[in-house]
This record gives structure tokens, sequence and C-alpha cells, in this order.
């Protein structure tokens, strides 16, 4: 069964590494229109917004009427679990 233990492995660290993707790295609150991933600064200009980043790359922005506009993308497959096993290292 030996020669299966990596595959084992990397699908247990794959799992491990999805679950903590949907983790809140940060919440920003603000009304900034010059975020580095902000391409959409007409948003700010006549109310705030609230911005969470999570662990899996993404940034969803929540606006003042209640929708979502989602920036990024979400890491998958090597990038996930190499960026996972940096986060397990700090």
């Amino acid at each position: 069964m030996s020669e299966y233990d990596n595959v084992v492995e990397r699908q247990r660290l794959l799992l491990e590494a999805e679950a903590w993707s949907k983790n809140v790295r940060s919440i920003h609150a603000h009304q900034l229109s010059s975020m580095w991933y902000d391409t959409r600064p007409k948003d700010t200009i006549d109310s705030g917004v609230v911005d969470v980043e999570y662990n899996g790359g993404w940034i969803e922005r929540t606006l003042n009427d209640g929708s979502k506009v989602i920036f990024g993308e979400k890491y998958s497959g090597e990038e996930l679990i190499q960026r996972y096993g940096s986060s397990k290292a700090r």
C-alpha cells in the first residue's frame, strides 16, 4: 500500500487547504477608492463598503445596498496547497 502514500497525503493536504481557504483573512470597512485590488472605485464614491479577504485568494465586497462583488480568483490545486503550507509555517 505504500505506493499510494504520496497520493493519499496530497489529497489529505488538499482537503485541509480547501477548508482553510474559506476562513477569513481580514475584514476592512472603508470608503477608499485606492485599494490595490479595486477595479470598481465607483462603489465608494457616496458610501462605504465592507471587504472580506479570504485565505483562498478572493475578496468579497458587500455594498451599501447588500449586494456583493468578488475580486480576484480562488487558489486551487498545487498553489492552494503551497499557500496553506506556508501559512502553517508562520
